[in-house]
């Protein structure tokens, strides 16, 4: 099956999928899977480790939740300026980040980050720990009804592709063949006449951007926007879901974050009809240790998984390939 097949099978698939599970869920998993690609085009392809990307993920969902339930913008021009919040953002991170190289960038995007998070702990507009709640979801160009989960789902399910399309041409680009050099050795693109710092920044503002746009329909989609989103621990979950979906493939981060995200909301459910049949009261707490399976399965893919799930899945189908090829030479 080649890639272009899969691609429609898997649309297929989420075309069909909101007549059989949940749509609000579905819609989640999307959001997240969208920001794990923006992230996975930042670290993939480019080579660089952000600690900070809760920053974008979170400040554009601050920003169209104000603007849609305070202000009453339309709910696309709410997203489009959630998404330029975090692009602007995501210049002045990265204009003051790739100036540093790997170990001291990521404490310097977590460090300012950090700074978000603070700032959106202290200004009246976020509410602080309480939260921006009630953000309606609005009418889509004035025609679509939004708070109807299914026509929600579609409108979600195209921002995911778009953004996935988005990712896919970039990565196939001479733009990001340039990336590819700059991550395999900076040296040589540098000797070779590029100007590898602003190849950096643009793939750092696009990955923002692309964060934001999660961050903005997620928020869109529930109807709120908390702290959470723009704590460090948003920005360790998106690094756990690429690495366990596999670091630099395509599929990967989606299959990561559907698995993490999955994990989070339906363990307890998963324990509970454990407990019911096996009769063993220990497994209805199993929803109160999410961390601790998260963690080893981390654990488990650093240890047996490399390349994480897609990409042990992507080397054993080439192998096989190069088996097969020898034996008919």
């Amino acid at each position: 099956m080649n890639k272009k097949t899969a691609y429609l099978a898997a649309l297929l698939l989420f075309l069909a999928a909101p007549f059989f599970a949940y749509p609000v869920f579905l819609m989640k998993l999307l959001c997240f899977a969208l920001f794990a690609c923006a992230f996975n085009l930042l670290i993939g392809f480019t080579g660089l480790l952000s600690f900070g990307h809760a920053a974008f993920f979170g400040s554009a969902g601050y920003v169209t939740g104000h603007l849609l339930a305070v202000v009453g913008l339309p709910t696309e021009l709410g997203i489009v300026l959630g998404v330029a919040a975090s692009s602007l953002l995501g210049l002045l991170i990265g204009m003051l980040a790739i100036r540093r190289q790997g170990i001291y960038f990521a404490m310097i995007t977590l460090a300012v980050a950090q700074m978000v998070y603070f700032a959106a702990l202290r200004a009246p507009f976020t509410h602080g720990e309480d939260g921006l709640q009630g953000v309606p979801r609005g009418r889509l160009a004035g025609l679509l009804d939004l708070s109807n989960d299914l026509v929600m789902y579609y409108v979600v399910l195209a921002i995911a592709v778009a953004g996935f399309a988005l990712i896919v041409r970039t990565v196939h680009s001479p733009f990001g063949q340039v990336l590819k050099a700059i991550k395999e050795n900076e040296p040589r693109a540098i000797s070779l006449g590029y100007d590898v710092d602003r190849y950096k920044l643009l793939a750092f503002v696009l990955s923002a951007a692309l964060a934001g746009l999660a961050g903005a329909t997620k928020t869109v989609v529930l109807g709120f926007e908390t702290l959470t989103d723009v704590h460090w621990t948003m920005s360790g979950l998106v690094v756990l879901m690429t690495l366990v979906g596999g670091l630099g493939t395509m599929a990967g981060p989606i299959l990561g974050a559907f698995l993490i995200i999955a994990l989070e909301n339906k363990l307890g459910d998963f324990g509970t009809m454990l407990a019911e049949q096996l009769e063993i009261p220990w497994f209805a707490s199993l929803g109160e240790s999410v961390g601790m399976v998260t963690g080893l399965i981390f654990i488990v893919c650093v240890l047996l998984f490399r390349r994480g799930i897609v990409g042990e899945m992507g080397a054993l189908l080439e192998r096989g390939s190069r088996t097969a090829q020898a034996e008919r030479t």
